[in-house]
């Protein structure tokens, strides 16, 4: 499956606009690292517990992304982005999307 940030592949033509493909994950956050980000509050600098939280739920978005465009026998997307938002208090929304398309 090939995947980019931009509205075209690079040397493929496009035959067929399929449909949007989406992968979303929801993730809470974890006592344990709350206990350990409060110290980075007072201290300052990068929380690297959140960094690491939010780096898997963007791979699972993807991986899910994924499989939602061979689901329907896409072979590229194209155009993808990623959006978050809070779901609820201490649980955030990664979603990852982007224009599922049949190259030549």
């Amino acid at each position: 499956m090939i995947i980019t940030t931009t509205d075209f592949v690079p040397g493929r033509e496009i035959l067929e606009v399929i449909d949007i493909a989406r992968g979303s994950t929801v993730r809470a956050r974890h006592l344990g690292r709350d206990f350990a980000a409060a110290f980075k509050l007072i201290a300052g600098g990068e929380v690297r517990e959140y960094t690491k939280l939010m780096a898997m739920a963007r791979e699972q978005a993807i991986d899910r992304m994924i499989a939602d465009a061979e689901r329907i026998d896409a072979d590229a997307v194209i155009n993808v982005r990623f959006t978050t938002a809070a779901v609820m208090q201490g649980a955030s929304e990664i979603l990852a999307y982007g224009t599922a398309v049949k190259l030549k």
